[in-house]
């Protein structure tokens, strides 16, 4: 007992200067939706006019307004990506892209054929973009880096092909204008169905390894990332979402089943029941459309919010530790008001938008270093070289970036 009262005072004090060495680094936004507005319709006029060749460009100056402005520890982060590289890569992907774009319209029984070049190819080049992005970005003079290797990407990123591949390889061929047999149209149906209720089924472990490959990839100053989160968190998530969607969907409908149940009992007495049946026809595709545009009002920023703090909560390396507390009612708040003012002023509202999400959820965001900062900066290890890839981030609308 002697030896653990001796004991424990020193075991106090080491967790006192601990604590004391870790510093906090407040981070902030200072962008401000006007700015951001002029940069946003030159780079939609530019992109329009170019046929979307000016597309890489602005990429380019997207990125590095918002991480200008981003604030780390009262240091802003600095974008260093050369446009012309990126136009490169643009061009590759966007030949990638009509290539199978054409070999699946025009020569469709070599589709297999475009999908698994694709395959192939896909999984280099999104790890090309998260090291080009990374490389390119930096904080108080120092470069990041991505660490990931080429084999992770390959086993993070292929099993999402794989739904593609079933329908090519097992979905019976019909040509155009002809009528489907019964027993095909089975066969189809059972083929669809068992992807769709798999990969559905898979989706929460698949996104898993991808963020656990991402997040466990990112270097600075020699300090390389993990995500310390199990894939059993991931399930929870997405079936949270979907309770919340299906129970946004139920209120709607109770609400509908309400006023068609209202009308039926003859509340408006003094119309004619052709007058009522009009105006039932009317209510029910308006109630259902609302209903369609609440489901994703609500369950977007619910996983958005939960999602978040779900991957930066669980993102640390040896001396970093991130966090994160974005709340669902802020992010369904803000995000309630872009979509009306966007609605409003015929999408002008858009880079405000922008700007206010990008605020709400950099300053939710938290980070914690161990030590003085300058002292394991000095040792930074400098990202190395590479070029193609960093259009893959924006190909179909993804954004594979931080």
């Amino acid at each position: 007992m002697a030896q653990q009262d001796d004991f424990a005072p020193t075991v106090a004090l080491a967790d006192e200067r601990a604590a004391a060495a870790a510093q906090a680094l407040d981070i902030r936004f200072t962008g401000s939706g006007s700015e951001y507005f002029r940069i946003w319709i030159v780079n939609l006029l530019l992109t329009l006019v170019t046929l979307t060749l000016y597309a890489p460009f602005a990429r380019a100056r997207r990125i590095a307004y918002f991480q200008n402005n981003t604030l780390v520890g009262g240091d802003p982060l600095g974008f260093h990506a050369d446009p012309w590289k990126m136009f490169r890569g643009y061009l590759l992907v966007l030949l990638l892209g009509v290539g199978y774009w054409a070999v699946s319209n025009f020569l469709p029984h070599l589709a297999w054929i475009a999908l698994l070049v694709f395959m192939v190819l896909w999984p280099a080049l999104w790890r090309a973009s998260l090291q080009f992005r990374l490389r390119n970005t930096s904080w108080r003079g120092v470069r990041l880096s991505f660490a990931g290797d080429l084999k992770g990407a390959y086993l993070s990123m292929l099993p999402f092909f794989l739904p593609a591949l079933a329908f090519v390889l097992f979905l019976p061929a019909v040509t155009e204008g002809e009528e489907m047999a019964p027993e095909v149209a089975r066969r189809s149906g059972i083929v669809i169905g068992s992807v769709v209720l798999l990969f559905t089924a898979l989706v929460p472990w698949l996104m898993a390894r991808i963020k656990r490959y991402q997040h466990g990839g990112y270097v600075f100053a020699q300090q390389r990332t993990q995500l310390d989160t199990g894939t059993g968190r991931f399930y929870g998530l997405f079936l949270k979402t979907g309770g919340v969607s299906l129970l946004v969907g139920l209120v709607g409908a109770a609400l509908v089943a309400l006023v068609l149940f209202v009308l039926a009992r003859g509340m408006f007495g003094d119309l004619a029941a052709g007058q009522r049946r009009a105006l039932v026809a009317l209510v029910v595709p308006v109630a259902l459309g609302v209903i369609y545009l609440l489901i994703p009002l609500v369950s977007a920023p619910y996983f958005g919010a939960r999602f978040q703090d779900l991957l930066w909560n669980g993102t640390r390396s040896e001396k970093v530790r991130f966090g994160s507390a974005l709340r669902f009612r802020s992010l369904f708040r803000v995000t309630l008001v872009n979509w009306l003012l966007i609605v409003v002023t015929l999408g002008l509202y858009w880079p405000f938008a922008k700007v206010r999400t990008a605020r709400l959820k950099l300053e939710a965001m938290s980070l914690a270093v161990d030590g003085p900062v300058d002292d394991w900066l000095a040792s930074a290890q400098q990202a190395g070289k590479g070029v193609l890839g960093d259009a893959a981030g924006d190909f179909f609308g993804m954004d594979m970036g931080l």
